[in-house]
């Protein structure tokens, strides 16, 4: 047995300290060991926001078990619970952003310190001293309630006014054609939901202006942009609603001719705009509810997968159960017991609940929820994968620090579960779950499909591009108080060409009958999302070796990326950056693109535009639209884009 020699000891010393600091560095978090790693002032930053990180997880997890508590029963007992909590947190919030202020970490030589501590002195609402805070809070709340409480009367017997919007008013704007009855349940809904909101919304925009100018922005407007992270993004989302717009305009004149072959002249004019009470949905953002009426092919019949999910007698949790399954064929994580013990899939019989569709991410222990009051039909066989992407981004990102827990962009959160649900919903994957008998379509079949899917795809862009437009004019104090219901009005006709199926005044307040304008949801997220998810599902199925440029056999728009580890590798890696990233970085390793940009969306429904710039053509039907004549003339003046 021989020893070591002098000079193996010596090179061993000298290494130690370099296996030490290696071994440091391979154990921190993602994108932290390419900085200067052997800095005082580096760790010591590291060590202030390990601490700060995990006080904000229990923050986060007392904050969001209030308002779920909230949203699934919803009480005055329980709204001011999840105020308080909310007040204390906002407390809290100020106060470590004065200390990331003090510590001067924005100045930090390491790239991920610098990134947390600007995100952490970004405060929004908590910025408000207290009392404009509680203030805020129960304007935003009260929204919110007035929202999930409103029931309508009945248009065939008006002593009985328990109607809610689902499923009731909701099953009759599907399947009524009175256009009588629709304008009763269209006027109920907005008259209640939406005009008593109108002092609770013009104080929720004063403190919100308060609290954009504490965080040094000039309008709330410009507080909502600043997390796309990048200047240019308007300009982006003007370019991009311009490039749809041909589109749109041959979806919406195509449609428009034949409500008007089914209504007659009288109740749908030649060249204005479409009566929206007549689409299907009660803010016209998508009409593929009353398809019927304006099928490509009708004797082509549509897959009728609620048929046949009732002939084999699906459960809501057969449901989230496909869900689960098409994620975990992909290589990614099961939901934990937890989601299916404490989420409210139903609507809970004994209790008001706030019914409209979300995920939560309590921040503990891989604690994921959904609320939402699921049915057996093909509408939620897509909500139902659109939220469990929610829930798969909460999973993939949970390592991350506490401030990295979310979407460098907001368009990325809502476009996860609609990457998925693109798959779910093509004839290939509904073939394979048994729930039709044909994985391809025909050409007449694939145009029917396609225009179906148009209707909420696209249909939806112009309606997306309104919602914020309006706030920001609004918030930029660019629309007086007393024509805020006009000039919603007068976007709402400009850019989608739909009106109210009757005259609104200033007296009528109609933007809160929407359910994100109560809650302060900012909706620009959505815009982004219909662009990126086609982005999204190119860069998949071109991975999964379903999709080949030119070959009609492997299209976009039959793409099922359904059990591909390949894709799903790719797709883990992107998700589980979280927030860590700017968006065009993460974006770039997925697809190899930088931007957000339609060419994708354009792609996978070129047939459709085709054939409707034909068809149009063939029948001489007008494109375009005028300005509405449902509002008071002295409106403002148009909108630029």
């Amino acid at each position: 047995m021989t020893g070591d020699k002098p000079m193996d000891k010596m090179k061993g010393l000298l290494l130690l300290p370099l296996l030490l600091t290696l071994a440091f560095v391979l154990s921190l978090p993602y994108g932290v060991a390419d900085s200067n790693t052997c800095s005082a002032s580096v760790l010591q930053a590291r060590r202030f926001f390990d601490q700060e990180n995990s006080k904000l997880r229990e923050r986060y997890h007392a904050e969001y078990s209030a308002a779920y508590a909230y949203n699934t029963n919803v009480t005055e007992d329980n709204r001011r619970a999840m105020i308080a909590v909310y007040a204390e947190s906002a407390k809290q919030n100020k106060l470590l952003a004065e200390a990331v202020k003090a510590g001067e970490y924005d100045e930090s030589e390491d790239a991920q310190i610098r990134r947390q501590a600007r995100m952490l002195q970004d405060l929004g609402a908590d910025a408000l001293n207290a009392s404009d805070y509680l203030e805020l809070k129960n304007a935003i709340s009260q929204m919110q309630s007035n929202y999930a409480t409103t029931t309508v009367c009945s248009y065939t017997n008006r002593t009985d006014c328990s109607l809610t919007l689902e499923p009731h008013i909701q099953e009759r704007l599907s399947n009524s054609r009175d256009p009588a009855e629709l304008a009763w349940y269209w006027r109920e809904w907005y008259d209640k939901a939406g005009t008593p909101m109108r002092e609770n919304f013009a104080t929720y925009v004063r403190l919100t202006r308060k609290a954009a100018h504490l965080n040094n922005y000039r309008s709330y407007a410009d507080y909502w942009v600043h997390f796309y992270e990048d200047t240019d993004f308007e300009r982006q989302l003007d370019a991009t609603y311009k490039a749809l717009l041909p589109f749109y305009r041959q979806i919406h004149g195509y449609v428009r001719y034949r409500l008007r072959q089914h209504y007659g002249p009288d109740v749908v004019p030649a060249e204005g705009n479409i009566p929206m009470h007549l689409l299907g949905n009660m803010w016209a953002q998508s009409w593929n509810d009353v398809i019927d009426l304006f099928t490509p092919y009708p004797e082509k019949p549509f897959v009728d997968v609620k048929s046949e999910m009732e002939r084999q007698e699906y459960s809501v949790q057969k449901l989230f159960q496909l869900g689960d399954q098409f994620f975990q064929s992909l290589g990614m994580r099961a939901l934990p017991p937890t989601f299916w013990n404490a989420s409210v899939l139903e609507r809970p019989l004994d209790r008001e609940v706030i019914c409209h569709a979300s995920a939560w991410d309590f921040y503990q222990d891989s604690d994921v929820r959904i609320k939402m009051c699921t049915e057996v039909d093909t509408h939620y066989l897509y909500v139902v994968h659109h939220e469990l992407g929610h829930i798969q981004y909460y999973l993939q990102y949970e390592q991350q620090p506490a401030v990295f827990r979310g979407a460098p962009n907001p368009g990325f959160h809502e476009a996860v579960g609609d990457v998925i649900a693109l798959s779910v919903m093509s004839a290939k994957h509904l073939k394979s779950i048994g729930l039709t008998s044909n994985g391809r379509l025909d050409e007449k079949s694939r145009i029917n499909e396609l225009f179906k899917q148009a209707l909420s795809k696209i249909v939806f862009l112009p309606f997306g591009y309104t919602m914020d437009k309006y706030r920001y004019a609004v918030f930029r104090n660019e629309l007086d108080e007393n024509q805020w219901n006009c000039g919603f009005w007068q976007m709402r006709s400009e850019f989608g060409g739909v009106e109210p199926p009757m005259m609104r005044t200033d007296t009528d307040f109609d933007p809160p009958a929407k359910y994100h304008i109560d809650a302060d949801v900012e909706y620009l997220r959505y815009f982004a999302a219909h662009i990126f998810q086609f982005q999204f599902h190119k860069a998949l199925c071109r991975l999964a070796g379903q999709y080949v440029p030119g070959d009609s056999r492997q299209t976009l728009d039959n793409c099922d990326i359904f059990g591909s580890k390949k894709a799903g590798e790719a797709f883990k890696t992107f998700l589980s950056a979280g927030n860590s990233k700017h968006w065009k970085e993460v974006l770039e390793e997925l697809t190899g693109e930088t931007e957000m940009d339609p060419a994708a969306l354009l792609e996978y429904f070129d047939p459709l535009y085709q054939w409707l710039k034909l068809e149009n053509s063939r029948l001489g039907v007008p494109l375009g639209w005028n300005e509405t004549n449902k509002i008071p003339s002295s409106c403002c003046g148009a909108f630029s884009t």
